[in-house]
């Protein structure tokens, strides 16, 4: 009876450890985050069926900018941006006879060139995303099916010579659906046009930087990133990854906010809020099988294994080499802009940047990702941020740039 007893006791001691083991196993895969660095941000808005992250995000990283600087929040004006920037890119598309991409799609550039040239208007002076077609949000499902096809008929037609109406009607579809933009408004008692208010907020444009690391282009040199959605010929500062890395933990390090324009397309970009460079190679556990079985997955099957194998997923080591190649063949694009405003730690010791997105308050996270250091060094197309929050001689380095530029 004794030794039943203590065969029990054995088999349940047992039993318990391989529990433990299993649980410890679990929490270990389960990705905790803490918090290393964490800039303020103004709330997390929601382009909805929009191209508009670029205008989000970038609208976003002022608010920001204005935030830090004087301690007051605002609420700047996203459709008047895309308002002045679809007719800027409709007037350029038909000057190129149409040899140049029209979208809802764009850069920082385009949020810097309509402030410095229309101004700008806090939210309340237009009406609400979406409010003109029944929504609640943003909707451009109707209207660039709408706009499209008149901007590339004028674009595209056989006309020998244009008159200007044609600008009128595109004016017009814009202000149908985004709204008319305020020549005259009233904010907080006082009245305003674009661009006092845009003066007003004592943003100086000449601060900001863009910049980004490829091998196509001499290191130390300025060039326009040959990306789709960058018809803006605005160049960028090319340095090598090591030093765009640094200098991105640098201006976090000083309080400043970085907007980042890169690739959200690959595989290890979820939907959740979690972004991680996978080494699907070395970690047969994301498809139970092999990596070959990774390709043939869904993208919400291969989200679920990143999540199931967590905080122990392997991932691709960045290297110079390695993002020219993935550039190259087209495997990192263009296409998504966010703000990057913090640093966290997971359980492991991986580091991530804490990226605010526009998508509303989704994922598990209300809004924010969590992207590795890994993924964000291979997929930047570039990075924008305020000069002053690189101190000492690199700052000075950097205005002799600029003033050079």
């Amino acid at each position: 009876m004794k030794k039943i007893l203590l065969t029990l006791v054995v088999l349940g001691c047992l039993f318990s450890a391989t529990a433990q083991d299993k649980k410890g196993s679990k929490e270990q895969k389960q990705i905790s985050f803490t918090t290393v660095k964490a800039n303020p941000i103004t709330s997390v808005k929601n382009q909805s069926r929009s191209g508009t992250c670029w205008d989000f995000a970038t609208v976003a990283f002022f608010e920001g900018e204005i935030l830090k600087k004087t301690g007051k929040t605002y609420d700047l004006c996203e459709m008047f941006v895309a308002n002045k920037n679809y007719m800027d890119q409709a007037i350029y598309h038909v000057r190129m006879h149409g040899c140049s991409r029209f979208s809802e799609g764009g850069s920082a550039d385009d949020v810097v060139w309509v402030m410095a040239n229309h101004g700008i208007c806090p939210e309340e002076a237009m009406p609400a995303p979406g409010t003109l077609i029944g929504d609640s949000l943003a909707n451009f499902n109707e209207f660039f099916k709408v706009l499209t096809p008149y901007v590339e008929t004028v674009a595209k037609g056989e006309s020998t010579k244009l008159t200007s109406q044609w600008k009128v009607g595109v004016q017009g579809i814009l202000d149908a659906y985004l709204g008319k933009c305020p020549e005259r408004f009233t904010y907080q008692g006082k009245e305003y046009t674009p661009k006092s208010f845009f003066n007003s907020l004592a943003i100086d444009l000449d601060d900001y930087i863009s910049v980004t690391s490829f091998t196509h282009h001499p290191f130390y040199s300025w060039f326009n990133i040959e990306a789709p959605y960058k018809w803006r010929q605005r160049l960028s500062y090319n340095v090598p990854l090591d030093e765009m890395m640094n200098l991105i933990d640098t201006v976090l390090d000083n309080g400043y906010n970085v907007c980042w324009g890169g690739d959200v397309s690959e595989d290890g970009f979820t939907r959740t809020g979690l972004a991680i460079a996978a080494d699907v190679e070395h970690a047969p556990d994301l498809t139970g099988s092999d990596a070959a079985r990774w390709l043939k997955l869904s993208r919400q099957e291969k989200a679920e294994s990143l999540k199931k194998l967590g905080a122990l997923t392997p991932e691709l080591v960045p290297s110079q080499e390695l993002r020219q190649e993935r550039f190259d063949n087209w495997e990192s694009t263009y296409d998504h802009v966010m703000l990057i405003y913090g640093v966290a730690r997971d359980q492991n010791g991986r580091e991530y940047y804490m990226v605010k997105n526009s998508w509303g308050k989704t994922g598990d996270y209300e809004g924010t990702w969590y992207m590795s250091k890994a993924f964000i060094a291979l997929n930047t197309t570039y990075v924008f941020f305020n000069r002053n929050a690189i101190p000492g001689k690199l700052n000075e380095a950097y205005s002799r740039i600029l003033m050079n530029k």
